[in-house]
């Protein structure tokens, strides 16, 4: 079934239309957008790191602690879905660990970056990249690990808030040389910055990181699609929505003392319940409980 999975979404890429692949963070919001009807989704590195350990996505989350998420994740969806896999964990006996073992849990695609460790969430300020030549040979050995051609490698640059576009460019072309499927330059900061990407790298797949109060501008789909971009990302609408969804539900029942009459939409209970498997844990009962 994942090499399904893989087959599918490297075909995709390869069309000129816009591939919305909406961030998924623990396991519900995973399910959620599974049932959707998306062809892509995208675990998030920053939601992930935050859902399970409570901490900041600044490199303080290890391989282990996110290939278990993955491979949880793959193995309760079905839609095709590329997970961030920072800087592949340290150097590049790490990073050939880390496609191996990703690919092995069940992802389509890795993510991988440019930063020093440790690293730090890409629209954030500070942050630094190791030499262009050493983030093309993480690229190298990243394509030489994967057992399926399909499994797609992400190089990520995050060259572009500290060093400036043009030095962005350059990085993106020696990792594209170095054999990289899907380029993604991080946090460009206009419209004509992004239109500059996309007249760069015509006809390779282009990753655009759409974060809502970020440092890239949120663009709607026909004019990423205008400039050039593949595929576009969504990593932090789920968290920040649940997010203001729990503040708001929360203060209300901290202040009324009761969920009665609730401002916020909630999901039906058994709606919900069945999005869990327990219509499955019912059946089970019924075929062999006493």
């Amino acid at each position: 079934m994942n090499q399904a999975r893989r087959a599918a979404l490297a075909q995709r890429i390869r069309k000129n239309e816009l591939l919305i692949a909406p961030g998924i963070f623990e396991l519900i919001s995973a399910k959620i957008a599974d049932r959707l009807g998306f062809e892509c989704l995208y675990a998030t590195g920053y939601g992930l790191v935050a859902s399970h350990l409570g901490l900041p996505d600044a490199g303080l989350a290890t391989y282990s602690d996110m290939v278990g998420r993955v491979a949880q994740i793959a193995k309760m969806t079905q839609t095709p879905f590329i997970a961030d896999g920072d800087t592949g964990y340290g150097g590049l006996l790490n990073v050939q660990h880390a496609v191996q073992g990703y690919e092995a849990a069940g992802a389509c695609g890795i993510q991988i970056e440019d930063q020093e460790f440790p690293k730090k969430c890409g629209h954030m300020l500070g942050r630094r990249v190791i030499p262009a030549p050493d983030m093309a040979a993480k690229v190298r050995v990243a394509v030489d690990s994967r057992a399926d051609r399909n499994f797609l490698v992400v190089a990520r640059t995050d060259a572009r808030t500290t060093l400036g576009l043009d030095e962005a460019l350059r990085r993106a072309e020696l990792y594209l040389k170095a054999g990289a499927d899907v380029l993604f330059l991080e946090s460009p900061e206009s419209l004509e910055e992004m239109r500059r990407i996309g007249e760069t790298f015509k006809g390779v797949p282009l990753l655009a990181n759409m974060v809502e109060g970020g440092r890239t501008p949120v663009l709607d789909k026909k004019t990423l699609e205008e400039v050039g971009y593949r595929i576009a990302i969504f990593p932090a609408l789920g968290f920040l929505a649940a997010g203001a969804a729990l503040e708001q539900v929360y203060i209300q029942l901290r202040d009324k003392g009761s969920s009665k009459d609730m401002a916020a939409p909630l999901y039906d209970f058994k709606k919900f319940s069945a999005l869990m498997g327990f219509d499955a844990v019912a059946e089970f009962d019924k075929r062999y409980g006493e």
